[in-house]
């Protein structure tokens, strides 16, 4: 009886070395277990989002040297890894060395060759070149071979045939983007699938984003059910980054019978191998579907993914600066998670706006946590920086003329913001032999509703791939579940989203933050995260059908709530868009590293250009004849 193993296994991108010696661990267990086959991730050798890091012939030679380590250890056990191939007598479109995002089988220290394939490996089909993915800047894929070849990719790709201890199996092999075909010209689990096989096996490198895994599992599911034949989905575990942007790989492997049912799902976020007898797997239950929330899910994406990239950095410490507000109250409670209270340092920095409730609110938090903290009033610092810009004379050096400036209200509050960031936040952190963060939520970042170089700075936005609802969500979940008590004060939920920067944002007088997030949340998010996204045409094409609320996704009524009139609705939409189009991706260009958890960050998952705001012929229009009414 064929057993197959899945071997999820944490990939450190850029180190061929540690993956290898992970590999090598887990084709030993394999064994041990009495394995016939065990499977690791697309890209187990060297990662996947390593930058331009391809480029260098160096690194490329030692990801060939760690995969004949791998061959050779092959030894009585098939198995099947996902490495960079190299064709060092051809070149790619970009004139450097041809490079093929590779499935290879090995077999007694062998390597086991497709059916029809030139190389002694499957070469992935699909290049994925949208939102994290940049595949065919470094990769070649089957299809350009196949035109270079004079042939289709129908023709090369082609199962595997397996000799395990006298018994012939076919598998059919796909790379990750070889299952995931809709939007492409041809599917390549489709010319697969008319023949016979025993089953299928997809490698992967999939980052986690919300909702994914209940989509691959219906994609998969149906894929299994109409081929008649098990699949085994293997994906890595670990965290990898776009330099802007950082994504978590949860694993979750999967297997699926020739029925479709999900029978074994390994553990998100751990390294696990398991063993299935192949002829079993159709008698196997289904595993029941999780009723888990979604919030459980972005906890302990963000959980894992701040713990990694806290390793991958060697900080072991952390300053957050504290308002009272629930931003930085869910960091706060978050990070103590990570590296325990004793490594976490929160500053309260109040000046003459801050009320006195919400000093109270970060003492409260603070006690919590049983964290360090401290108090550090910076309206001296603030009223001195005013005084020193104000009085001191502007020179003319071509007439000798004397001026002064004069700092408006607006611009101390953004010294207020810098005051508390570069100066306070910063040399607490040094002092404290640590790093401090950035709690920008994504609705903030979407319109650059932050200080540059104050409350934008930071070393990692890990809520910046938040929408504010998911926050509130996020801060009730950790005093539900994670703590199991009140961590994040009812207060910090319960009170009005204020900067308190001004007298205008009181928040005893519920004075706060120009940003309605009921309403603004879903707006923002039409303009990043819709798959064909939204832009000023299609709000006011909406706002004249009344279906507003309905294609963004909010609560009804809110429109009418918030925009009494057409010139309302119009001001409001004319002026994020203006900030999202311009200033604030000034701000993103400079802001941390975000942490992913959406169908799309900011960073290299949200590409831009600083080009402004822009509105259609179509839009004037629009706006011409709804104000005319």
């Amino acid at each position: 009886m064929l057993k197959i193993a899945m071997a999820q296994m944490e990939v450190v991108p850029g180190h061929p070395d540690v993956n290898t010696a992970t590999i090598l661990r887990f084709i030993e267990e394999a064994r041990a277990k009495g394995a016939d086959v065990v499977i690791f991730p697309e890209m187990a050798v060297p990662g996947y989002f390593l930058g331009d890091t391809w480029e260098q012939s160096a690194f490329l030679r030692d990801c060939e040297s760690y995969g004949r380590d791998i061959i050779a250890a092959s030894k009585d056990i098939t198995v099947m890894f996902g490495n960079v191939a190299i064709d060092w007598q051809k070149k790619n479109n970009d004139g450097r060395v041809r490079k093929y995002n590779a499935f290879f089988i090995a077999r007694d220290g062998e390597l086991v060759q497709p059916d029809n394939m030139p190389y002694p490996y499957t070469i992935k089909t699909l290049m994925p070149n949208y939102r994290e993915f940049d595949d065919t800047r470094h990769f070649f894929s089957l299809q350009k071979l196949a035109r270079e070849l004079g042939t289709t990719p129908s023709k090369l790709l082609s199962p595997v045939t397996l000799k395990i201890r006298g018994q012939r199996y076919r598998a059919g092999c796909l790379l990750c983007e070889d299952g995931w075909s809709d939007d492409y010209e041809f599917a390549p689990f489709e010319l697969l699938e008319k023949e016979h096989l025993d089953f299928y096996v997809n490698i992967s490198a999939s980052p986690y984003t919300l909702g994914k895994n209940d989509k691959r599992n219906r994609v998969f599911g149906r894929q299994a059910r109409e081929a008649g034949v098990p699949l085994f989905y293997v994906n890595c575990i670990g965290l990898q980054n776009n330099g802007k942007t950082v994504y978590t790989f949860d694993g979750s492997s999967t297997a699926y019978n020739e029925k479709g049912d999900v029978v074994r799902t390994l553990p998100e976020y751990e390294e696990a191998l398991t063993v299935l007898p192949l002829a079993e797997m159709k008698d196997m239950a289904a595993e029941p579907e999780s009723e888990e929330k979604d919030i459980a899910h972005i906890y302990r994406a963000l959980h894992y993914g701040i713990r990694r990239f806290l390793e991958n950095i060697h900080m072991k410490k952390i300053v957050i600066g504290i308002s009272g507000g629930i931003d930085s109250a869910v960091a706060a409670a978050l990070y103590a998670k990570v590296v325990g209270p004793e490594n976490l340092l929160l500053v309260n920095m109040p000046s003459v706006f801050n009320s006195a409730t919400t000093k109270g609110l970060s003492q409260e938090l603070a006690n919590n946590l049983g964290c360090q903290y401290m108090i550090i009033p910076i309206q001296e610092s603030v009223d001195h920086t005013i005084k020193q810009l104000e009085e001191t004379p502007m020179v003319n050096l071509g007439t000798g003329s004397e001026t002064h400036l004069k700092v408006s209200s607006f611009v101390a509050e953004n010294i207020q913001a810098r005051d508390r960031s570069a100066r306070v936040l910063a040399g607490a952190a040094a002092a404290f032999g640590g790093g401090f963060t950035c709690n920008a939520n994504k609705a903030e970042t979407t319109v650059g509703y932050s200080t540059l170089y104050g409350d934008q700075s930071g070393f990692l936005a890990a809520l910046a791939d938040l929408w504010k609802y998911q926050v509130y969500a996020l801060a009730h979940y950790m005093n539900d579940v994670v703590y199991g008590r009140e961590v994040v004060p009812q207060g910090i939920i319960d009170i009005v989203p204020s900067a308190e920067l001004s007298s205008a944002q009181n928040v005893d007088e519920g004075k706060g933050d120009p940003i309605k997030y009921p309403y603004h949340d879903y707006l923002f998010r039409s303009f990043v995260e819709r798959w064909q996204k939204a832009t000023p045409e299609d709000v006011l094409e909406w706002y004249k059908a009344g279906t507003v609320e309905k294609n963004l996704g909010c609560e009804e009524g809110l429109v009418k709530k918030y925009f009494p009139t057409a010139a309302d609705f119009i001001s409001d939409l004319e002026r994020w868009w203006n900030l999202f189009t311009g200033m604030a991706i000034a701000k993103r260009i400079q802001a941390p590293p975000i942490l992913a958890v959406s169908r799309r960050a900011y960073g290299f998952d949200h590409r831009e250009a600083q080009n402004g705001a822009y509105y259609t012929r179509r839009y004037r229009e629009l706006k011409a004849e709804l104000l005319a009414k």
